[in-house]
């Protein structure tokens, strides 16, 4: 995903950006954090339900049409019994194959992925590096600032995970142009140049509020973890 080159890049970027804070940057680059397994039927079970009903309406308006001129016998009463149980079953039939065509449609791992909704991309993706961040700096304090560059390669989606203590000096603003970066360096194909800017970004951001005490740390890692 990341080349070596890109890799050492990033590397020197961070370490260079940590002279000038006590706080640290780790980057972490994920392939994906999910397979949506659930879409698939999703999406089926949506088709499944919708389409047969249009058919349906459909068919009702010609038999109310056809009813208007007909006079109801016996037998037009059995022929409509019969009518109604083939439509039924066709109902059925029709409602089991839209399923499964829909089903193996999407479950296709470029159609599943293209098709998946954003707002779960992006849930599954904050879970994936709220969990990192956690485990990687469950040794550290508050005190301590560090920010976590997380993001799915897949996906196509960034979080930038700190403490509330550091949201709460540095704003919204610097993570928001750092996630922008590090997006539009994976959309553009250049994403070693996106996670280098977000590091700059990020590294900045803790500079001011949280400069640097003289002591070097180095707790996390400097180089790009890719998972």
């Amino acid at each position: 995903m990341i080349s070596h080159q890109d890799q050492a890049r990033i590397t020197a970027a961070i370490v260079e950006v940590e002279k000038q804070t006590r706080g640290e940057v780790f980057c972490v680059l994920a392939r994906e954090v999910s397979r949506y397994r659930e879409v698939p039927l999703l999406w089926a079970a949506a088709a499944g339900f919708i389409v047969p009903p249009l058919f349906v309406v459909a068919g009702l308006h010609r038999l109310a049409l056809a009813s208007i001129f007909t006079s109801w016998t016996d037998d037009s009463a059995r022929a409509m019994e019969s009518l109604i149980l083939r439509a039924l079953t066709s109902y059925s039939l029709l409602q089991a194959g839209i399923f499964a065509c829909v089903a193996l449609v999407v479950g296709i791992p470029s159609v599943r992925r293209r098709l998946t909704p954003s707002i779960l991309k992006r849930r599954r993706v904050r879970a994936a590096a709220r969990r990192h961040f956690a485990a990687t700096g469950a040794r550290l304090s508050d005190s301590e600032p560090h920010v976590l560059i997380f993001a799915s390669f897949a996906d196509r989606k960034v979080e930038i995970v700190a403490h509330a203590n550091i949201h709460q000096a540095v704003g919204t603003a610097p993570w928001d142009a750092a996630a922008a970066a590090v997006t539009g360096g994976m959309t553009s194909g250049h994403a070693g140049d996106g996670f280098v800017k977000a590091v700059e970004i990020c590294g900045a951001a803790l500079a001011q509020h949280f400069p640097s005490d003289g002591v070097v740390r180095d707790r996390l890692p400097n180089t790009l973890q890719q998972i």
